[in-house]
This record gives structure tokens, sequence and C-alpha cells, in this order.
């Protein structure tokens, strides 16, 4: 019932944070990440002539035994790649206090993905991430996820 009523605020939390230039998609993780469980995030791209900023949204708590993660996270369109990065974000300075926001155990990190980004067309894409630690379980991650904001058409000599 606990967890029901904190995935519920959480929820809330997100959506009231949101405005109509950004679009937030997170999963639960729920502190076990295993290599094999492909975190996936669908949508629809309805203006591809904009670019976008795409961010990677970590929220980790004390059980995370890391400095760092690592990500392989691929952008696909109709199911073809189009793109996939290997990725290294920080997540603890080197004294190890978290560098993400937030109250109590749990710390939210918005990390860059991808600047200025041009989607080649309209239509549904997915961005999918899997965790590339050691581990083949990684203890300590909450919600994974990702934002999508709308950048605003820059207009150059009137144009």
């Amino acid at each position: 019932m606990l967890k029901s009523i904190v995935v519920f605020i959480l929820f809330l939390s997100v959506i009231s944070c949101q405005n109509e230039n950004e679009k937030v998609l997170v999963n639960d993780i729920n502190n076990q990440w295993k290599k094999k469980d492909v975190q996936t995030f669908d949508f629809d791209v309805k203006d591809a002539q904009n670019q976008k900023n795409l961010m990677l949204v970590v929220r980790n708590n004390n059980d995370y035994p890391y400095s760092n993660v690592r990500l392989i996270a691929s952008v696909e369109h109709h199911k073809k790649k189009i793109s996939t990065d290997t990725l290294n974000f920080v997540l603890a300075k080197p004294n190890g206090e978290w560098i993400g926001t937030g109250f109590g155990d749990t710390k939210e990190t918005i990390f860059q993905y991808k600047l200025n980004y041009k989607f080649p067309q309209n239509g549904k894409y997915s961005i999918k991430v899997v965790q590339a630690m050691r581990r083949n379980t990684l203890p300590g991650i909450e919600d994974i996820g990702i934002k999508i904001q709308n950048l605003k058409p820059s207009f150059i000599n009137g144009k």
C-alpha cells in the first residue's frame, strides 16, 4: 500500500512539473536492474522539423554501490535502430556525496543524452536503455527515464 502511495505521489510530481514543451517518461526499476532488462520508452514525434534535447533521468538511493553508471542507449524508429550510444554518467562526487537532487535517500540526476537532436521524420520512436555495469543485477537504481524537451525554432534573418 505504501509503495502504491509513493508511486502515485511520484507520478503526480512528474505530471505537475511538465509543461507543453517537454515530456517525461519514467520506468520503475524497483531497486534491482538486471542487465537483460531493457528499459523502453515509446513516444510519438509530430514535429520532426524542430530540434529536441533528449535527457536521461536516473533516480538512485544509498544502496547504489558505485559513483557512476554506464548505460547503452539506442534510438529506434519503427523498430529499426537509428543510433546506439555507450554512456558513462557520474552520480557521486569523489567524497561519495551524491550529485543528484532530492529529499531523503533518493536522488534524481538528469544527464544530457542528445542535445539539439533532430529526428529524421515524424512517427513512432523508442529509446531503449540497458545498464552496462559489471554486475548482472544492479541495486540502488529506483527509476530510469527520459526527458524530451522541444526546442523553439530559431529564425535566422527573419526566415
